[in-house]
This record gives structure tokens, sequence and C-alpha cells, in this order.
């Protein structure tokens, strides 16, 4: 009996068979899922490669993970590592504004990039907002980073070789404030980290502000102050809705979408910002419709601070705070220092106004060619209150006041004067003051100007009349090298005056205004050397102190023996060679100089608080000294200087009260103190002519101060101490002082041979109107010279 179970195994079995077999035959590679793949022992059929396909799909995987997580660890260790850097230089560079004396009106500023940085909380809102409306409209929101912005830069750096950054404000600032230009990859990495972790670690607004001050606007401006500067001509704290989104909308391309350069761009641009302002609520709807009107810019102008008479200015401030070693050059042009000089505003006007043939109206008459310098200080802390070195730095570079170098001429005698009183010499000692005169060692005969014999004459008298004579017997006795370390230890900065010359004490040495400036000054302040100087002090952004002028003073000459040089040099303007500046009408000192050959012609006069020189020359096209000629109703010789002088000093001084010098005591002795100066200590000074007011009641001689009176058109006479004379004039005071030929000036003279004592037997013939004296005596022996018949003998000065 069949079992239906046994034969129910055995259905099953073949059916699983057959079904095995179906499977063989349409698979004769038996799958072994977990076992792998294997042909059947024997078989024929193709390698299965479902294994290796996954073997590839898995490295490409687990590579793909580890980059992810390497780049993971990367950046977490790069952000963890990467510290918020010190801002750019350059970023935070800002220009340095340099302001006149008062210090709010403006003289210059230097930069390395037109940038002044602000504190953006003066900003109205709208300012800032307008950036982000242009820029990163995320920027309150984001994270610092734009991924897709990162992405779409990616993509176009790799296709079209362009080297993109991020987009967001964070990133720009990154790069800008911190990084300087970055273009590389990791650099762009590395600027992405940085924005991230700006973005956690600053506040939006601080980033906004920094960005803002940073930001390339286009016309040289760096950051929106002086963009608003160069769009608007105003501060970027007083720019309207309007104006901020013009500024704004150009940031990608400021130079290509100037309004002045691409108009039609310009206003796409600035419609685009005003609508998202408005749009995303930074306006309101009736704020946007007023300023739907793109505003007007002012002319692009690229103006160079150095063009004119101020560059001179600003390139001393620049030379002296450098050469201090307080600043570098590169600390200027960023530092955003607030520097305050010296220069008073109206004075320095008023020196352009006097002295530039350009605008005193003398341009036509100045032969074509010629140069001057001037320089006006204080003489108590060396502060220069105003110069004069040129039209035009980007003309000419070299400064007239301190670089410039003439022939100093006999304002040189100043510090032979002062080695005499050193020596104890007494100003009333008398010397040979006659032409054509000798002296050891040097070739040839010294005279004085025009040949002129002056007698016998003390030194006061000497000094007021310029006697080229007297003052080579002055340095006979001191040597030219003392004379020179005089003038050196007084201020003279050149080193060319070293005494080499043999006839340095009439000063054909070539030295600058500001040499003469400088020592004067010293002399003028009682022997006490100032520093010239033209910066009071550099405050920085923060409104702190960072430098301060060296006002102090060295003691160099002792006050009485300063003050008696003064003494003696005032008789130049009360009845000397520079007459004119007694229209002034203040007490003045000074000295006038006339080159060699009349190659150069100055003056420096000075009160108590005001010195200044007035210098000028005239060299040929290849900068080599030529004669001076006569122009208009000028001589050529000092007389120029000393108007020049006269004009600038009268305005400057107006209003303010006279200052007299302090009185000086002569405690020299007549002759020296070994008695062989001059003639000696047994002369008379009662026999011969001296400085009105210059010496004491019974050794002054009265004729000088009548018959001097006729110097400026008033009329007097006196008497000789051998002779007899008498003086008129008539014109105007001062202009026919100096050069009684000019038109409406009269002058007459007149002398008498008077007998006087001794041989003294003829006497010479002055006029009152050419600023000579009356009539005096001779010395024994000596006939009266005219002056047409004794040329100029001194390879020196002439006056």
């Amino acid at each position: 009996m069949v079992s239906h179970s046994s034969n129910g195994r055995k259905h099953a079995r073949r059916a699983a068979q057959g079904t095995s077999e179906r499977r063989s035959t349409r698979n004769p590679a038996a799958r072994h899922y977990r076992g792998g793949n294997h042909r059947a022992r024997g078989g024929k059929g193709p390698k299965a490669r479902g294994r290796s396909r996954h073997l590839i799909l898995k490295w490409i995987l687990g590579l793909i993970a580890l980059c992810l997580a390497a780049g993971i660890g990367l950046f977490a260790y790069l952000y963890a590592t990467t510290e918020v850097p010190a801002p750019e230089k350059v970023a935070m560079a800002s220009n340095t504004t340099v302001y006149f004396s008062d210090g709010t009106t403006e003289m210059g500023t230097f930069s390395e990039q037109n940038r002044e940085i602000i504190d953006c909380a003066v900003l109205p809102d709208y300012v800032g907002n307008a950036i982000v409306a242009s820029e990163n409209r995320s920027f309150y929101t984001d994270r610092g980073i734009d991924l897709q912005g990162i992405a779409r830069a990616l993509v176009n750096n790799v296709t079209k070789g362009t080297r993109q950054g991020g987009s967001t404000i964070t990133q720009q600032y990154a790069e800008r404030y911190y990084l300087g230009e970055t273009t590389s990859y990791t650099g762009k990495l590395h600027e992405a980290i940085l924005a991230l972790k700006i973005a956690q670690s600053q506040d939006k607004s601080q980033v906004l502000c920094n960005y803002m001050n940073t930001i390339y606007l286009g016309r040289g401006a760096y950051g929106i102050q002086a963009a608003a500067q160069a769009y608007f001509n105003k501060d970027a704290k007083d720019l309207t809705v309007s104006e901020a989104a013009m500024i704004a909308g150009i940031i990608p391309a400021p130079s290509t979408w100037d309004p002045a350069q691409n108009p039609k761009m310009a206003q796409q641009r600035f419609h685009r910002v005003i609508s998202i302002m408005k749009e995303d609520g930074y306006i309101t709807a009736k704020e946007a419709a007023d300023a739907s009107t793109m505003p007007d810019t002012v002319e692009s102008t690229q103006q160079d601070m150095y063009k004119g008479p101020n560059g001179y200015l600003l390139q001393m401030v620049r030379d002296e705070l450098v050469n201090s070693k307080a600043f570098t050059k590169d600390d200027l042009d960023t530092g955003g220092y607030r520097i305050v000089t010296t220069i008073d505003k109206s004075k320095q006007d008023l020196m352009q106004q006097v002295v530039s043939p350009a605008s005193n109206g003398m341009q036509g008459v100045v032969p074509e060619g010629m140069q001057f310098g001037a320089m006006s200080v204080n003489p108590k802390d060396g502060s220069i209150i105003s110069l004069y070195a040129g039209d035009d730095y980007l003309t000419k570079q070299l400064n007239n006041a301190t670089q410039a170098q003439y022939e100093v001429g006999s304002t040189m005698k100043a510090f032979a004067l002062m080695g005499a009183v050193q020596d104890k010499v007494s100003l009333n000692t008398i010397f040979n003051g006659n032409s054509k005169r000798t002296y050891p060692g040097i070739a040839g005969t010294v005279s004085n100007v025009g040949g002129a014999n002056l007698g016998y004459i003390n030194l006061y008298k000497a000094t007021a009349q310029s006697s080229n004579t007297v003052f080579m017997d002055l340095q006979t006795k001191l040597g030219t090298k003392k004379i020179a370390e005089l003038a050196r230890e007084a201020g003279v900065q050149s080193t060319s005056l070293d005494g080499s010359e043999p006839y340095t004490v009439l000063g054909n040495n070539a030295l600058t205004v500001r040499d003469m400036t400088w020592a004067y000054s010293t002399i003028a302040n009682q022997g006490n050397k100032p520093t010239l100087h033209i910066v009071a002090s550099v405050k920085n952004v923060h409104n702190e102190d960072l430098y301060q002028a060296p006002t102090s003073t060295t003691k160099v000459f002792e006050a009485n023996d300063a003050n008696l040089v003064t003494k003696a040099l005032t008789g130049v303007v009360q009845s000397g060679t520079a007459t004119e500046a007694r229209s002034i009408g203040h007490t003045i000192a000074g000295k006038t100089g006339t080159s060699n050959n009349m190659y150069a012609a100055s003056f420096v006069g000075y009160t108590p608080s005001v010195v200044s020189t007035f210098a000028m020359w005239y060299p040929d096209a290849n900068g080599n000294p030529q004669e001076i000629p006569s122009f208009g109703r000028w001589t050529g010789h000092s007389d120029y200087p000393v108007h020049l002088f006269t004009q600038y000093m009268t305005q400057a001084l107006a209003g303010t009260a006279n200052e007299s010098f302090p009185t000086a005591k002569d405690n020299g002795k007549v002759g020296g103190s070994d008695g062989t100066w001059g003639t000696g200590s047994q002369s008379s000074s009662k026999r011969y002519y001296s400085s009105s007011g210059s010496q004491d009641a019974d050794t002054q001689d009265q004729s000088t101060d009548s018959a001097q009176s006729g110097q400026s058109g008033e009329s007097g006479a006196g008497t000789g101490g051998t002779g007899s004379g008498s003086g008129t004039g008539t014109g105007s005071t001062g202009e026919c002082a100096t050069n009684p030929s000019a038109a409406g000036c009269t002058s007459s003279g007149s002398g008498s041979n008077g007998t006087g004592s001794g041989s003294n037997d003829t006497g010479g013939t002055g006029s009152s109107g050419s600023g000579s004296n009356g009539t005096q005596g001779d010395v024994p022996g000596d006939t009266p010279s005219d002056p047409s018949t004794n040329p100029e003998q001194t390879p020196g000065v002439m006056e």
C-alpha cells in the first residue's frame, strides 16, 4: 500500500528537483549570496561582475566620507586656530590733515589713500542701510558667509578662470580690512573662516562701520567720508537718502558706474537701491518717493594738495616731522593725524601778496627770473609765522626760504659786532671808515659802497652806514673763523659758513633765508637761541597729543651783549641804509646786505617779537648768479628788500603796541681791553660822527640827528665836528628816503669847508634826501673822494 505521505514527499522531491534544474538552466552558476559567486564545477559560463562594482562604489563612498571628515576636521581646526588679526594698515589708513595756526583752517592733507576714518555714530541710519540694500540684503541675519555665493564663485573661477570671492559684506570686510586683496583659493578659504569668526565675535554695526570706512567708492575716495566729499562736496553725516543710495549703488564698479562716466548705469543702480530700501523697510514709501530723483554730483576733480604756495608749507611740515624722528613718512600718510602748524593764515596771505611779483603788481617790472625769499618768525619761541618760498611747488620744488642760497652780504656784520662786544670793545671806539684800504692777507683794496669815504667813525655809525672797511678791521682782530662760529652759534645751519672765505664778515658766503632769520632771532631774543619750527602740535584720531613743538631756547650770548648789538642795529633804520622802515611806526633794528657784484640783496629786520628777512637774487637760466639790474625806481641794492619788509611789517604789526628793546649798557672799553682796536683808546669820540641816540650824551655828535632828518622828507641842519653842513629834502616819507631820484622827490645838500681843529680842512658834501649825512670833516691828509671816480674795490659786499 502506497503511503500518500511518502508519495507526497517523492512528488515534492521531484518537483523541487525540476525546479532546480529549471533554475540551473536559466543560471548555470548557482548563486550563494553569503558565499560569493562561484561558477558550477566545470562550468564554461562568464565570470560574475556585481561584486567588483560594489567594491568600487564602496571605495568611492569611503573616499568621500574620508574627505568630508578631513574637511570638517580641517575646518574645525582652522576655525579654532584662526585669530582675528590686527587690521591691515592700508585699510586703517586715514588722511592726515594739516591746519594753519588757528587749528580750523585746512592747509592740506597727507594720504596714501584718500580716506578719512569717521565715527559711524554720526551717520544717519539710512547711509549704512543703503549699502546693505545694495550689497547684502541678508547682512543683518546671515552668519557672515553666503554658501551659494561661494559655490557660484567657485564654479565661475573654475570655468572662466576668474578669481571671485564671496558676496557678503562680512566677507568683503574680512578681505579688505584684515587680509588685503586675496586671490588664491587658500586665501579665500581663510577669508571665509575669518568672516564666520568675525560674525560670531563682532557686532553687525561694527562690521558695517569698518566696511564703510574701508570700501573703495571711486574718484580716488576710500570710505564713505571721502566719497561724500568727492561726489557731493559735503560730509558723510550730511548725506541725504538719495545721495547715500547713489553712492551705495555703484560699489561693485565705482569708477565704471560713476555718474560722470556712465549716467545710465548709475541711474539704474540708484533706483534699484531705493526700491530695495523701501521693500526691506529701511525707508517709507513717502521717503522713497521723495528720493526718487538721482542727485547731481559735483564735477570730478583730482586736486593736488601740493599745487601753489601751500605745497612748500606742506613739504616743510613733512620734513620737520620726519627729521624729528617722531614719525615716518608712512606714519604721516596713513595715521589720520591732526597737525596744527605755526603759520598764521592772514599773515601768510599778506606775505604772498607783498613779495610775489604776480601778486604785488611788479610783474613785468621785476626782471624775469628774479628770485625772492622771505620768512617771518617769533624769536621768543621760534615759531614760523609766514614765509615766501615761491609761487607754485609743482612748478619749482626748490624752497626759496629754506633751500635756495644767496650771498648774504653785510647782514653778516652783526656777528662781527657781537664778537667785538664780547671782547669788551666799546662801540664808541673810532675806526677809519674811508675806502681803498688794505688788510693783511688781502690782495687789493677794500672800499665802501660807491667808494665812499666815511671818515673816522665809531662802531654805531659804521653799523648804520654799513662800512666795509671798518668791519674788515673787526675781522682782522677777530678772525674769519670766529665770526663764522658766532653766526653758527646764533642759528646759521649751513656748513658752508666755516670762516674759510677771506671776506667772511662782508657776507660772500651763500646761505639761506632761514639761516639768517634764525641767527637774527637769537639776537632779537636777547641771546637766547630758539629752534625755528613750522609744526605746533600733532594729535591722533583720539585727540591724544603725539607731538609738541620745541619751544624752549638755549642761551648762547649774554643778554646785554645781544641787546647792545640790537642797539647798534637800530641805527641802520633810524639813520642808515634802511630808513624807509621808519615809516612802520615801530622800533625796528636790522641790517641791509648787498653782495659782491650785486648778485643778491637782502634785509633782516626785527622787533622784540617778530623777525623778518627779505632777500632777492638773480640767477641765469643755468642757475649761475648775475648782477641785479636796476628796475622801476629801485637800484638793485637792498632798497627793494627794505621796501618789501616795510610793506609787510606795516600791515603785520598794524594795531599792535610798539615794543621797545631792552636797555643795554656799553661796558666795553674804547680801543678794546688792549687799546689796539680802531684808532686806539686815547682817541676822543667827540670829534667824530656817531649814530643818533646810540651812545651817551657826552660823546654824541648832534650833526647826525639833524642832518639825517632829511631822509624822511623833513629838513634839518647840523654842524659837524670839523666842518659844517645842512641838509634839506622834500618828498614822501620813506619812498624818497631810499630813492631820492624818484618822481616827486627832491633832495639837496651842502657842506661848507669849515675850519676845524688840527688839519681837518675840508668837508664832504651829503644829500639829506638820499639818506647821507650832512657835511663831515675828513681825516688828516685825506681829500674827499667823488664816488664816481672810486669804483667798488671789495670782492665781498657793497652795502
